[in-house]
C-alpha cells in the first residue's frame, strides 16, 4: 500500500469528506424531524425541492457505495502462479475449483486427470479419469466441482456426460461413475441445496438435478434459451449465475426465473464472458475471455476491474472465503493467484461444509470452513438506506 505524504492528504481528505456528510446529515435529521413528525403541512418546501434531494441523495449514495469497493478492493495483485502440473503435454488449464478447505481442483484441455492442490500450489493427489468395467477407457474432463458430500465431480464435453468419484468402492484407488448423459457439457458446479448445475452448451440450457445415495440423478430441472452456456457457479439464495459466450451472464432464482443479466443491470458491456463465481459477500465475477480481464460485480455499486493485465487466455474462475482469487489462464498454461480483498472477507464458520475427499487438513491460510450461505450480512449500504 502506498503511505506516500501525497496518498496520507488524500486519506485524510476523503475521511473529512465522508464526516462532514454524515455529521451535517445527522444534524438535518434532528433539526427536521420533529418538525416533520408534528407540524401539519410542508412549510415550504416544494414537491420539486423533495424530487431533488431524493434524487441527489441516490447519486450521492451510489457514489458512497463505489467509495466502499474501491477502498475494499484491489487491482492485479498477483500472489503467485500456479504450473499446471501436466506441463505441456496437454492443453492449457480451464477448469478450477475452489473447496470449502483451501484445496484447489483443477482440470486442462484434453488431459485425462483431476489433480488437487492445496492453495499455495503443492500437489495433494491426481485422479486418472479412467473408467472401469466393460466400457473401460479414458475421459476428458472440461470443469470440476466438488459436490456436498465431498466427492469430485466433473462435466465430459467429448463423451455427453457427467463423472462421479466414489472413493468409497470396493476399488482401493476409487471409481468413477457416469451419472448421467448430457449433450455437450462445459460447465459444472453445485447449488446452495447440494444439486448438480451443469451448462450444456449445444443445447443452451442449465441443467440441474439431485443425487440419491446410490447415485440416481433426482429432480432434473432445465433452464432453457441461453446462448452457448460456459461456465456456471452457485449464488447463495439458491439460484445460479452463467456465463454465455455470445456475450452476457445470466443470474437466476432458485426458481429458475431469470432475475437479471449483468449487462443491462450494470450497463457493461462483455467481450466473451468465460468462467464465473460468487464469493462470500454474493458478489459476482467474471473472467473476460476476449478482453483478458476479470471484473467484480457487487450487490451495490459500479462492476470493479480486479485484473486489468497479466492475463492472456482466462477461463475458469474461482475465488476463497481468504481473499484469494483463482483464474486458470489457458493461455500460460497455469493458474494465476491474485489477492483481490485488502483484508479477507468477515464471515463464520460452516458446520456443514464438506471435507475434501483427499485431504482433510486445512490449508494454513485459512481458519476457517467457509460458504457463500454462511456469510453475516452486516448492515444496510448506502442505496438500501435511501430507498428506505
Amino acid at each position: 500500500m502506498d503511505y506516500t505524504l501525497e496518498t496520507s492528504q488524500q486519506k485524510e481528505k476523503l475521511l473529512k469528506t465522508i464526516y462532514t456528510l454524515q455529521l451535517k446529515s445527522i444534524t438535518t435529521l434532528q433539526t427536521a424531524s420533529p418538525l416533520l413528525n408534528s407540524q401539519c403541512g410542508m412549510g415550504m418546501v416544494t414537491q420539486h425541492q423533495v424530487s431533488q434531494l431524493v434524487d441527489k441523495a441516490k447519486s450521492l449514495c451510489g457514489d458512497l457505495d463505489n467509495i466502499k469497493n474501491l477502498l475494499h478492493y484491489c487491482q492485479d495483485d498477483l500472489v503467485r502462479r500456479i504450473p499446471n502440473p501436466t506441463g505441456s503435454r496437454y492443453g492449457g488449464v480451464c477448469g478450477i475449483h475452489c473447496s470449502l478447505d483451501g484445496s484447489i481442483y483443477m482440470t486442462a484441455e484434453s488431459a485425462p486427470w483431476v489433480h488437487v492442490l492445496s492453495s499455495t500450489g503443492q500437489m495433494l493427489r491426481s485422479l486418472p479419469c479412467q473408467q472401469m468395467g466393460k466400457e473401460s477407457g479414458t475421459f476428458l474432463p472440461e470443469d470440476v466441482t466438488v459436490t456436498r458430500t465431498g466427492m469430485v465431480a466433473v462435466a465430459d464435453m467429448m463423451n455427453g456426460a457427467v463423472w462421479v468419484f466414489n472413493p468409497h468402492t470396493s476399488l482401493s484407488k476409487g471409481e468413477w461413475l457416469k451419472i448421467r448423459k448430457v449433450g455437450s457439457p462445459r460447465g459444472i458446479g453445485v447449488d446452495s441445496m447440494g444439486k448438480i448445475l451443469v451448462a450444456d452448451y449445444a443445447q443452451g440450457q442449465v441443467h440441474s438435478f439431485a443425487l440419491d445415495h446410490a447415485f440416481r440423478t433426482l429432480n432434473i430441472h432445465s433452464v432453457p434459451n441461453l446462448q452457448g452456456p460456459r461456465y456456471v457457479s452457485p449464488v447463495p439464495n439458491g439460484g445460479f449465475v452463467v456465463s454465455e459466450e455470445c456475450g452476457d451472464v445470466s443470474v437466476f432464482a432458485s426458481s429458475r426465473k431469470l432475475l437479471c443479466s449483468l449487462s443491462s443491470k450494470y450497463g457493461h458491456q462483455f467481450g466473451n464472458p468465460a468462467g464465473v463465481c460468487v464469493d462470500v459477500d454474493g458478489s459476482i465475477l467474471v473472467a473476460d475471455e476476449q478482453r483478458r480481464t476479470v471484473h467484480l460485480f457487487p450487490e451495490h455499486g459500479s462492476p470493479i476491474c480486479l485484473v486489468s493485465a497479466g492475463l492472456r487466455r482466462p477461463a475458469g474462475l474461482a475465488c476463497s472465503s481468504f481473499g484469494h482469487l483463482f483464474v486458470a489462464d489457458a493461455g500460460e498454461n497455469c493458474v494465476k493467484v491474485f489477492k483481490y480483498c485488502v483484508r479477507p472477507p468477515h464471515s463464520r464458520a460452516n458446520p456443514r461444509a464438506p471435507s475434501s475427499p483427499v485431504s482433510r487438513s486445512k490449508d494454513s491460510n485459512s481458519s476457517e470452513f467457509l460458504g457463500p450461505s454462511s456469510v453475516a450480512k452486516g448492515g444496510l449500504s448506502y442505496s438500501e438506506l435511501v430507498a428506505r
